[in-house]
């Protein structure tokens, strides 16, 4: 079952967030979801049973380069329920909610190393559009 998460109920998507984010303490993910709310942050997750397995967190925004659209900051399944289609599933439903939305595309990052991921992107019609360059500060 996928549904989004609603506010107050970020305990349920901390296991999934922080295998991906692990240099966040999975204590703090709950209130970091929440903090990240006030932006636009949504957060839709697959569910077995009551448990999370996978878990997408996206944002709408509109500028110059992109139009209207969706960027999806997190996309994470956890190791035991990988290539079961959670991950896929959630990207259609993100996909869904963009056309409901007016979006002309989803967005998204991923690191270089992270093969796998990309082959599901690539699976799923994304394409390699850009470069993405970081400047620490």
């Amino acid at each position: 079952m996928i549904r989004e998460v609603q506010p107050g109920e970020g305990a349920l998507v901390a296991e999934a967030l922080h295998e991906l984010r692990p240099h966040r303490g999975a204590d703090d993910i709950p209130a970091l979801v929440d903090a990240q709310r006030a932006e636009g942050y949504r957060v839709v997750a697959s569910f077995v049973g009551d448990v999370v397995v996978a878990a997408a967190g996206f944002r709408l925004s509109t500028n110059l380069a992109l139009g209207r659209a969706i960027y999806i900051d997190d996309l994470v399944t956890l190791p035991r329920a990988r290539g079961q289609g959670h991950a896929r599933a959630l990207l259609e439903w993100v996909a869904a909610e963009a056309v409901r939305l007016g979006c002309d595309h989803v967005h998204l990052d991923s690191a270089t190393h992270r093969h796998p991921a990309h082959r599901l992107y690539l699976g799923a019609r994304y394409d390699i559009a850009a470069f993405h360059f970081v400047r620490s500060v």
